[in-house]
């Protein structure tokens, strides 16, 4: 497996991965699929793309990266993280996570934080405080499942 920027030879099945998430309805706060014409508008505004491909180059994850605001506040950055659901527990989450903290850095960012990380998102919660993230706090009922109760939330946050 290689991690990369990604190309416009990636976006289908980028566009496949992300809406599987979206559609699951339990991690990502997006409640619309992307098709080809979104989907090209979206990765192409953020700043910087991975993709994790195996060796056939498919895509099997991906990140996006991208500022947390503005302003006095545009030196954090904020990102998001899809694996394909078929190739879930082979550490690809990891390697995607380490990979974006080295392009934050590098891009110039001072801090990655999670808005929203649902906190029975245990996987992920393990992931980011393995990795040296910290947990801010919880936010009571600041995510609506799909299928309408609400979960909290919890923010974490690392110095890169």
């Amino acid at each position: 497996m290689q991690i990369r920027g990604y190309n416009k030879n990636d976006l289908t099945q980028m566009i496949e991965i992300w809406n599987e998430i979206v559609e699951d309805g339990i991690a990502f706060p997006q409640e619309e699929s992307l098709n080809p014409e979104t989907g090209a508008v979206f990765f192409s505004s953020q700043s910087y793309c991975g993709v994790a491909v195996n060796e056939n180059d498919e895509v099997i994850g991906l990140y996006i990266l991208h500022p947390n605001n503005v302003g006095r506040c545009g030196h954090i950055c904020n990102a998001s993280y899809a694996v394909l659901s078929s190739c879930r527990g082979q550490h690809i989450g990891e390697k995607l996570v380490t990979d974006c903290i080295q392009k934050a850095k590098e891009i110039g960012f001072l801090i990655l934080q999670f808005n929203a990380v649902v906190e029975t998102n245990i996987h992920a919660r393990h992931l980011y405080e393995r990795l040296g993230f910290h947990q801010l706090g919880v936010i009571p009922k600041g995510f609506r499942m799909k299928d309408g109760h609400y979960e909290n939330i919890c923010p974490y946050y690392i110095e890169l």
